[in-house]
């Protein structure tokens, strides 16, 4: 099953040229054949070609399910981006496939990046959507300063922090996270600073390990999510 995507399809039953010139020159699909459309909130609308189009593919609407894939809880992921943008663009792919529903990205001490280019970000996950079979396009916010991030913290049953340091800390695999939402700090190559450790604690987060490894930002990211995601089958 192709999917393809439409995020306003409720007021346009037709696809975007990239979208369109996809279904019409690469998959030479024709009027009356059938195709499948998501919106990204969940929404699965089995629809018939009207007018195969390469750059305008219009369509109407057969069949309407909602709710495609929801998983059974919530999951944000907090991370400091790598100064190599591509290795945050693998992580978001591969988390969109595990499953994610929210990427925030974050400036610290020891950040190498200090802005990142969302649309970039969006289309890689689009794309991971789309591949995976899923109907949720996870929301991606801008980066933000530690500061600022600190002063309006996500809503979640756990907040939890992945660092280096020394002390006791609890596997991520522990977390009685089944059908619960949980946020996930995981900080740059270099770590959180000591200071920003104290701070995460002192707002409530706990320490956690994400295994005896030491990982890069970007596995560690990966694997939070994944283990979320085992933790829920």
């Amino acid at each position: 099953m192709n999917l393809f995507y439409q995020p306003e399809i409720q007021k346009l039953q037709q696809l975007s040229e990239e979208e369109s010139r996809h279904a019409i020159k690469v998959l030479r699909l024709k009027e009356r054949d059938e195709i499948h459309v998501i919106d990204g909130v969940g929404g699965l609308y089995r629809c018939e070609i009207s007018k195969a189009h390469d750059k305008k593919c219009e369509f109407r609407i057969l069949e309407t399910k909602q709710g495609f894939g929801q998983q059974p809880y919530r999951f944000h992921l907090v991370i400091a981006p790598t100064k190599n943008l591509d290795r945050i663009e693998w992580m978001v792919e591969k988390c969109v496939e595990i499953g994610i529903d929210e990427i925030s990205f974050i400036q610290t001490r020891y950040s190498e990046r200090k802005e990142i280019k969302i649309p970039r970000i969006e289309k890689v996950a689009i794309g991971a959507m789309k591949q995976s079979l899923k109907a949720y396009l996870p929301k991606i916010n801008e980066i933000q300063t530690w500061k600022n991030f600190l002063t309006k913290l996500p809503e979640a049953d756990f907040h939890v922090i992945a660092h280096l340091e020394e002390g006791e800390r609890t596997l991520l695999k522990d977390i009685p996270m089944q059908k619960q939402s949980i946020c996930v700090l995981i900080g740059p190559e270099g770590d959180f600073s000591p200071e920003e450790i104290q701070q995460a604690l002192s707002k409530g987060f706990k320490p956690v390990s994400l295994g005896e490894s030491r990982l890069r930002t970007e596995t560690a990211g990966l694997v939070a999510c994944h283990t979320a995601n085992l933790l829920n089958q």
